[in-house]
This record gives C-alpha cells, structure tokens and sequence, in this order.
C-alpha cells in the first residue's frame, strides 16, 4: 500500500519511528504541535483541508497520527479513499500503548499532566501558537488587548492547570535522545511543586497504525463517510457524511 500520513508535530518522533519500520511506502505532513489548542472547529477545518487538498488517486488510506483530541477530530469527513485513526481520546493513549493502560493510569492518578520529550521540545511552539490565538500567559499583554475584565479572565484559564496538576508524569517511549528532557521535566514539577514519576511507554498503537494492522484499536472511515464520537469505549466511530446543501 501507499499511504499519506498527515500527524501531530507533537508525535513526529514516534511516528517518524513508525515510518522507517512500515512495510508499506508512506508520505507524510506534519502539521503544528499546537494546532489542537486553536480550538476544536479550527483544528478541524486546518485538516480538512489537508485531507480535500490529497490527490488521493496517489493513496490506497490516509492515516492520521492523531487521537480525537478534544472533539477536533469529529466531522472529518473520508475523501474518495478511507481514513484511518487509533480509537482514543488524546494522545497520552497513544504514548501509552492502549486504552486501557491510559484508562488505569488515569483512574490511578488524579489530578496528573502529562509530559513526554515533545513536551519539552516543542513546549515553545504550543505556548506561541497560544499566544496566536489569544490565549498568551502574559496577563498583562492579556489585559492590554481584551480589556480588564476580559484579560483577567484569559489569563485565568490559560493558566488554570497550575493549580488544578498536583503531578507530572513523563512517558518515555524510547524515542528520547538522552536525558534532558526528562531533566527539564523533573525540574518543572519541582518547580511547581508538584510529584513526578515516569511511565514507560509503548509504541506498538504507532507502528499499527502505519503498518496496516487496524483491527480493533482503529477506525476505517470509507468514502462517503466522517468521524463521529460514540461517548463510550469505542470512542469513535463512522457515520455516512450529510449531503452538502444545494442553492
């Protein structure tokens, strides 16, 4: 098979991981690590169009090294060739492993955030595509541009997850290539005074995903179809896409 991947900036090192060890020839775009905090209509019209710029007589699948990543995922609508993605809700899944791995960890550990070497490479390019989008941590240049009331009160959620974290977890997937950024995100959670601990991670859901292995934890939207969330363990599934409006 020849397949387009279109993935998260976020996920380049374990994807591009994935892509030396397919058996299948793969093309891929990497699209901003920040992109899923523009918001969720954003995040989807940005691969939407990513998805209807294809020539997809070139592909037999897209593969999108995504998760449902806050609803930003629901309403992509398959071209004339499938779509395929991980059932999960966010990428800390992927990381991961599996579903179920995230769902202990997660019922385990309240009030955790999660880390991994992206994280803390690309952490400057989320917190720019932020400030893009109105959503800076600058409280003052906040105040400046929205007004008192307004500003305070982006400053707030933009911030929120300072108090609302009582620990960092990093997810080694074997992808790093030393130390440092566990370092960095050690010292991050000291800094804030929350407890670290490590995870290790598993990058099976990656290599799945690109070598063609899509029983179970993956979605096959085919033509004619889009992303839907269920709002149970699937996750995801395929519905036939809405005709489009005639005038």
């Amino acid at each position: 098979m020849r397949l387009l991947l279109i993935g998260c900036g976020l996920l380049l090192r374990e994807l591009s991981d994935a892509i030396v060890r397919s058996p299948h020839l793969i093309d891929a775009k990497f699209l901003p690590a920040g992109l899923h905090d523009t918001g969720a209509k954003s995040m989807r019209q940005r691969l939407q169009q990513e998805i209807d710029a294809t020539n997809i007589s070139d592909y037999d699948a897209i593969v999108l090294g995504y998760a449902l990543c806050g609803m930003g995922l629901a309403g992509l609508k398959a071209p004339g060739i499938p779509l395929v993605l991980p059932r999960a809700h966010d990428c800390i899944t992927l990381l991961m492993g599996s579903r179920e791995k995230y769902s202990e960890y997660f019922k385990a550990n309240i009030g955790v955030y999660f880390g991994s070497v992206a994280w803390v490479e690309r952490g400057r390019e989320m917190h720019d595509q932020l400030g893009a989008n109105g959503l800076s941590q600058d409280r003052d240049a906040l105040i400046a541009r929205y007004g008192e009331d307004a500003g305070q009160y982006l400053y707030e959620e933009a911030t929120r997850y300072r108090t609302s974290y009582r620990k960092l977890t990093y997810i080694r997937t074997g992808s790093e290539f030393d130390d440092r950024c566990a370092q960095q995100a050690q010292a991050e959670a000291k800094e804030r005074n929350w407890s670290y601990e490590e995870f290790p991670g598993d990058l099976t859901l990656f290599r799945r995903l690109l070598a063609g292995d899509w029983h179970s934890d993956f979605l096959v939207v085919p033509p004619g179809h889009e992303i839907a969330a269920t709002h149970d363990d699937d996750i995801l599934r395929a519905v036939a896409s809405s005709p489009l409006p005639t005038h």
